[in-house]
């Protein structure tokens, strides 16, 4: 680890505008608590309520991005820091806008061959149901640029993909209708470009939506995953294949799940993830004998420009 002086001036970048933002100040919070606790000269800073140019005005060295959704992990707020010349922490412009728009990055992993769910895009005069017809129930409705579940729903019937659409369209006009996968939900964090142990989700009802993620006690994870080690080194190499087809680096979280066969399928890739008391990659850390301090400061020495 390095000494906490040889940081300097750190932002730890929370709050922001976007539908995360609750979830954003957790995270926010909890880093800033940790970095000061390790001795690192951190400082809270909401872009929704003050310019980043200040960034450059007030002396930061570098930026601890802990904004989710979009302005934060989506490539703008990366763009404008590379423009500052203000190292930060996660991925670049280009991984974050890929991995944060949900259709091209499973573009991208079609076309490198790894695994993905079918889907198709929805537009108002979609033919709901002739979607449903090609795609087979269950589906999963969402917005193509949300995160924390925000805005998905899980379809069982083509009479309910009418108010799925609408409260997806309701969060952002781009909207996916994707095969659902049905069996056991995993995550595998990365730090340092390097994966963590597996956590397998068992959620409520295998609905791991916004309040079973960050609101309730009632979701399980279960880490070690249960696996067989050679299965999950596998899903780990896979983790890990994705993140950097995408041109993701640092640190970051990719979700998939194991069909019936036991065949996997990657969902999304989150390249600032929560650090919540819920979240995963801290779960993940603390697995391998990393506490949340020294996992913030961990992802802090990553910090780049470009």
């Amino acid at each position: 680890m390095s000494r906490a002086a040889d940081f300097g001036k750190v932002a730890v970048l929370y709050g922001g505008s976007s539908a995360e933002r609750e979830i954003s100040i957790m995270s926010g919070t909890g880093v800033l608590k940790a970095l000061r606790a390790k001795g690192v000269d951190a400082h809270p800073f909401d872009p929704a309520q003050r310019d980043l140019a200040e960034l450059k005005r007030e002396g930061f060295a570098r930026c601890f991005i802990a904004l989710h959704g979009r302005g934060g992990e989506d490539g703008s707020l990366q763009g404008a820091l590379e423009f500052l010349g203000v190292p930060y922490t996660g991925s670049g412009v280009l991984g974050s806008a890929l991995a944060m728009d949900k259709e091209r990055a499973k573009l991208v992993w079609k076309a490198c061959g790894l695994p993905t769910p079918d889907y198709e895009m929805l537009e108002r005069s979609s033919d709901l149901q002739a979607v449903a017809r090609r795609l087979g129930l269950p589906i999963v409705v969402k917005p193509v640029l949300e995160g924390s579940s925000i805005g998905v729903s899980k379809v069982r019937a083509a009479g309910e993909l009418d108010e799925a659409y609408a409260l997806a369209v309701n969060y952002q006009s781009a909207v996916m209708a994707e095969k659902c996968i049905e069996g056991p939900e995993y995550t595998a964090s990365l730090v340092a470009d390097t994966p963590l142990p597996l956590i397998r989700i068992d959620a409520p009802k295998g609905n791991y939506d916004y309040q079973n993620k960050y609101f309730t006690d009632d979701t399980k994870y279960v880490c070690p995953c249960g696996l067989p080690a050679p299965k999950e080194e596998s899903l780990k190499s896979l983790a890990l294949d994705s993140f950097k087809a995408l041109g993701c680096a640092g640190w970051g979280r990719v979700d998939l799940m194991l069909d019936a066969g036991g065949a996997p399928w990657l969902l999304e890739v989150n390249t600032a993830p929560g650090m919540t008391g819920h979240s995963l990659v801290p779960m993940a850390a603390k697995a391998v004998g990393i506490s949340y301090e020294d996992l913030c400061v961990k992802i802090l020495e990553s910090a780049h420009v470009g």
